[in-house]
């Protein structure tokens, strides 16, 4: 069985939603319910946290004795430093053949979820070298020069007829420390698109995306 391991990065500082990674959320902070969902995925052999954030560090230690914390030395607490650099990094202390990264600002990502996209991975390699997780889109989209992108303006058809198109959620990317490596990238030559549930793949990037994401999981999880 080919050893997986789950990294979760995560800043101290979030410029457009304060502190949002360990803010509350539902009743437990923020960043516990990704967390959880690795945790209770049989899939996943060991969970990493990589931050700089003490509040984190402190309370991650406390509430999860099993998770590996790293924390994230000076020159990669930038805004401007790219998550791939973060990464390499963190896999550089790691010995396991796959890495899944996700975020903790996806927290209605759930384990079934996450053991699917691993066993995809893993049926299909090395057919497939990598996977990411993707939102199907079945809307009419156009460019900003007013261009339709993914339908015939001529021809009016249901959305729900339109060929789809998929958005990168950046729930889920499951690599080999050679792809990021040679790459500088998670995805590789032969990636494999998993679409999951639009629901789970709820982000938090703004302070309505965390009202409207702790909403849902309220109703989700009564």
């Amino acid at each position: 069985m080919k050893k997986i391991t789950a990294i979760v990065p995560m800043r101290h500082n979030s410029e457009r939603v304060p502190g949002k990674n360990y803010r509350d959320f539902a009743g437990k902070p923020l960043y516990h319910r990704v967390i959880e969902s690795l945790l209770a995925c049989e899939k996943i052999a060991e969970v990493v946290i990589d931050t700089d954030s003490p509040i984190i560090l402190e309370d991650a230690a406390k509430q999860f004795p099993s998770v590996r914390l790293f924390e994230r030395p000076e020159h990669l607490r930038a805004g401007e430093v790219p998550m791939n650099d973060v990464l390499l990094n963190t896999i550089a202390q790691l010995d396991s053949d796959f890495y899944l990264q996700t975020h903790s600002t996806n927290p209605l990502l759930s384990a079934d979820t996450v053991a699917k996209g691993v066993d995809a991975f893993l049926n299909n390699f090395p057919i497939y070298d990598s996977l990411f997780s993707v939102t199907r889109l079945q809307t009419r989209l156009w460019d900003s020069l007013s261009r339709a992108i993914n339908h015939n303006p001529n021809i009016l058809l249901r959305t729900q007829d339109l060929p789809p198109v998929y958005e990168e959620n950046s729930c889920m990317y499951i690599f080999s420390e050679e792809i990021l490596r040679d790459k500088h990238n998670r995805i590789g030559d032969r990636p494999y698109m998993m679409e999951m549930p639009a629901l789970e793949a709820q982000d938090i990037d703004v302070e309505l995306d965390f009202v409207l994401a702790e909403l849902l999981y309220k109703e989700i999880n009564k």
